[in-house]
């Protein structure tokens, strides 16, 4: 079970008897063993005088903080104040137990033992525990949980497999089956034929995989986006690619060397003639006649697309990468032309080809006419890794912009022709803010445009929006987020975007909400105002009745567990969460003794998952995360405001704790149902073990009559 560090207390006075730095351990908690403290002595100890110096604690806590802290790691570690100098200090002296300058090793390991930290081995047990806990299930519940987690991809790869075969079976057997075209072609037909049929379904997925539009309508659906999912994953799109690209190499090469070939000979030429085909019939006649032209010519451009799509061809320059993909159109035209002569059979492909390519056709055109339209927009510099750009929709978009949903992005002082996906961070009304991380060539040039921490005004243009895993959250007013690394970026926006209207309702930390221009906030506040009035008004009984009540009417609550394998893995986007930490911390010091809960809940939870095989290194980072002061509250290893979690956290316990808390809100506030979201993207075991508590939670809220469902969401980004 994953702990707690920021519980730790920071401001211990040193001292040979100052108390624990976790004074409140989990009863779970296995701690160090003494064979591992005693390896972490050693590795302190590193002139074996038999003491603990504080330079020698000093020294290792700057080895192990370079090694594990965000790049860049601004906190007061490496402040040069005096005032944070003491604080850093008072900090190490805490950890040493006294103000004296050694300490001899025995007590010093009796000093670690005092700390609680777990013991190395709990990573092991932890992840033993969500594996045993799979293995205990029944055959039904175990089914039942794998079937919640990979059944629909599992049925959509069915059908891809299902429709490769049956057309090309089909194919392959008329063309065995039917003498006259062995006779005529020899095996060339039978091979290039045969290719065909696959190729039908392929090239209807490889475009349809392309039409984010209907992928955004499909997200309507819970079911159809869990079983239509190629396009959550560019792999998908990938490896349609290149089994298309393969089947048409194996159809030309069947033509070239086998049908044109034998049906080019003069012993073939009744057979031939037997067909509807006009002898004689030179080998070139076959290459230059409308289906021999347009295959190999489309074949060629595909050739040439796949070079452009190539990786490195795409760092190398990500404009000729995406007007490659221009070369789709002709393709396209040309394969439909290539069965137009209907020399073996009445002409297939295009019937296939038509409807992707109209859904494309359609995306690319509203592109065209209003994604290339300049937007005022400004960007400004966050941090040394994020920018963030803001800009206001205009009324011909008219379509509505949620958090969570993703556009496409371009700016023409950078390139006309580029276009990149990115999350919207917060859209209230019209106005849309995004956050970027500058790691790239491009965003790299987006960084320079701004100028400093002030804001600047550039031109952008915006495609979408397109729908997002995240979409179906505002379906649920009480919600768990669970995810690793960067498939939670989208739950990032969502919960900035929550927290940010939710100021403007009720007032923020800094007295408005940002990404909200302040007529609308003003009008906010005047609506708000009008409400308290209303409010105010209403009968005796009403208010008292309301006030007996402990949670708000429109209580909301979200928990957000976020599982990252190092302090580094998207650190850039902590600002945001730092600021819903902010305006929580504001909004809790809000609340009165009748009212003892904020209106919007949101609970945010790191849990760092990477093992630690140095003892030093294991130690030092909980020491670490204890080390936070006033003017630093942000956590030295992952850069946020909120509590860092080391290990793997045990679901069972959290979502059973959660359904305590759901039971005293659903009495609270008299509700015969409460429907509970649990939204998750990761690794499939955790997945499962979330499935099945969903279900047994559900039917324990049936049981014991509370009414409370959960609702299990599993999300694929890519």
């Amino acid at each position: 079970m994953s702990t707690d560090a920021s519980s730790a207390s920071n401001t211990l006075a040193p001292g040979p008897s100052s108390p624990s730095l976790f004074p409140h351990p989990d009863p779970e908690i296995q701690p160090l063993s003494d064979d591992e403290i005693r390896a972490f002595v050693d590795e302190l100890d590193t002139n074996h005088d038999g003491s603990i110096s504080y330079d020698e604690l000093e020294h290792r806590l700057d080895l192990v903080h370079e090694e594990i802290a965000p790049d860049p790691a601004p906190h007061m570690l490496h402040h040069k104040s005096n005032s944070e100098k003491n604080a850093r200090h008072a900090f190490l002296r805490s950890i040493l137990g006294t103000s004296a300058d050694r300490i001899p090793r025995d007590e010093f390991a009796a000093r670690v033992k005092e700390w609680n930290i777990p013991s190395m081995k709990q990573d092991d047990d932890e992840e033993e525990h969500e594996r045993d806990y799979i293995r205990h299930l029944s055959r039904w519940r175990r089914i039942r949980s794998w079937w919640s987690v990979h059944g629909p991809e599992a049925m959509f790869i069915l059908l891809v497999v299902a429709m490769h075969l049956a057309f090309g079976l089909w194919q392959m057997i008329k063309y065995i089956t039917i003498p006259g075209y062995r006779a005529a072609f020899g095996w060339g037909v039978v091979m290039a034929k045969t290719c065909a049929g696959f190729l039908y379904s392929t090239f209807f997925f490889l475009l349809l995989s392309m039409c984010r539009y209907l992928s955004t309508f499909l997200r309507r659906s819970y079911y159809m986006s869990r079983f239509i999912n190629w396009y959550l994953s560019q792999k998908f799109h990938i490896y349609m690619s290149i089994l298309a690209l393969c089947l048409a190499t194996l159809h030309a090469i069947g033509h070239l060397s086998g049908s044109f070939v034998f049906g080019s000979m003069p012993s073939r030429a009744p057979a031939v003639e037997a067909l509807g085909i006009p002898t004689p019939r030179p080998y070139i006649v076959y290459v230059r006649s409308v289906p021999g032209f347009t295959g190999l010519t489309a074949l060629g451009l595909f050739y040439l697309l796949a070079i452009l799509s190539i990786p490195k061809v795409r760092r190398w320059n990500y404009e000729l990468f995406q007007l490659g993909h221009l070369l789709m159109f002709p393709i396209i035209g040309l394969l439909m032309a290539h069965g137009s002569a209907a020399l073996l059979q009445w002409p297939m492909l295009g019937y296939f080809l038509a409807f992707p390519t109209l859904l494309i056709l359609i995306e690319r055109i509203t592109r065209i006419f209003v994604g290339f339209r300049g937007i005022p927009a400004t960007i400004r510099v966050l941090d040394s890794q994020t920018v963030e750009i803001r800009a206001t929709i205009p009324k011909i978009y008219i379509w509505s912009y949620r958090p969570g949903q993703y556009v496409f992005l371009q700016v023409p002082r950078i390139s006309r022709w580029q276009w990149h996906p990115f999350t919207v961070s917060v859209c209230t009304g019209r106005h849309m803010r995004l956050h970027i991380k500058t790691d790239g060539n491009w965003t790299g040039q987006l960084r320079d445009l701004a100028t400093g921490e002030k804001s600047t005004d550039i031109k952008i243009g915006i495609h979408g929006p397109f729908g997002a895993p995240a979409q179906r959250f505002y379906d649920f007013t009480h919600t768990v987020l669970v995810g690793a690394g960067i498939g939670v970026t989208p739950f990032s926006g969502i919960l900035a975007d929550l927290q940010a209207r939710d100021d403007a309702e009720h007032g923020g930390p800094e007295g408005r909400s940002e990404g909200i221009d302040e007529d609308e906030q003003d009008l906010r506040l005047s609506r708000r105002s009008s409400r308290i009035s209303r409010v105010a008004s209403r009968s005796l009984s009403r208010v008292r009745s309301l006030t007996q009540r402990e949670y708000a009417p429109n209580y909301r609550r979200v928990d957000f567990h976020w599982m990252v394998r190092d302090r580094n893995h998207l650190s850039w986007f902590s600002d945001l969460l730092n600021r819903v930490s902010t305006s929580q911390q504001y909004h809790r010091q809000q609340v009165t003794p009748a009212a003892p809960h904020p209106h919007l809940d949101i609970r945010l939870f790191t849990h760092v998952t990477q093992k630690r095989k140095n003892i030093s290194t294991h130690v030092y980072r909980w020491l670490l995360e204890s080390h936070r002061t006033e003017s630093h509250p942000e956590s030295p290893l992952t850069g946020l405001l909120n509590s860092t979690h080391f290990g793997r956290p045990d679901f069972v316990n959290i979502l059973d704790a959660h359904y305590e808390d759901m039971a005293k809100f659903a009495a609270d506030q008299r509700l015969e149902r409460l429907k509970v979201g649990v939204f998750f993207c990761g690794a499939p075991i955790i997945g499962e073990i979330l499935a099945d508590r969903c279900e047994q939670l559900t039917a324990r809220g049936r049981h014991e009559g509370t009414g409370i469902e959960y609702h299990f969401m599993i999300e694929v980004f890519g």
